[in-house]
């Protein structure tokens, strides 16, 4: 029996050229992206292993790319101090795509048209692998997060508002 040949993206490319393990999840795309607790639960995982990617820009015009847990809120000011900004904002949705080649709800911390500073929550080492975008909508890839954070330089901290 033939096996059905899976669509990739271009992190999964990027992961099978560095010979990173993964696994691929796909969900269906409708008129509406779910929020990211949603389709974790869609897709059967923990929200606290699903990780969104978020991009800013520093006071002093840099840009940075944090990535915490999807039902988690990004403090600025801890986010600042975790790459010894000033203060830093989010980026507009339109400049979204022009600054990384993602559009919202499809941003991935793997293969963005320019390498950021990245952070990660800390939190993502408290698991065995964790959810991130493919880089399309419709897509995610589940990694060992000392892989993705490897691939990506990135460092850990505490970024998210205390609730």
């Amino acid at each position: 029996m033939a096996k059905q040949k899976e669509e990739k993206t271009n992190v999964m490319r990027i992961l099978d050229q560095k010979k990173i393990p993964y696994t691929p999840h796909a969900y269906p795309v409708g008129d509406e992206v779910p929020d990211g607790v949603t389709l974790a639960r869609l897709l059967g995982q923990d929200p606290a292993m699903a990780f969104k990617t978020l991009v800013t820009k520093g006071a002093s015009g840099g840009y940075y790319v944090f990535d915490i847990p999807v039902a988690d809120t990004l403090d600025l000011k801890k986010a600042a101090k975790a790459v010894g900004e000033k203060s830093i904002a989010m980026l507009p949705a339109r400049e979204l795509l022009p600054l990384t080649g993602y559009v919202h709800g499809g941003c991935s911390p793997v293969g963005m048209k320019k390498r950021f500073p990245t952070v990660f929550h800390e939190s993502c080492l408290e698991h065995e692998t964790i959810c991130a975008s493919a880089g399309r909508v419709g897509f995610q890839v589940e990694i060992k997060p000392a892989d993705l954070l490897a691939l990506v330089g990135a460092s850990t901290a505490d970024l998210v508002v205390e609730g």
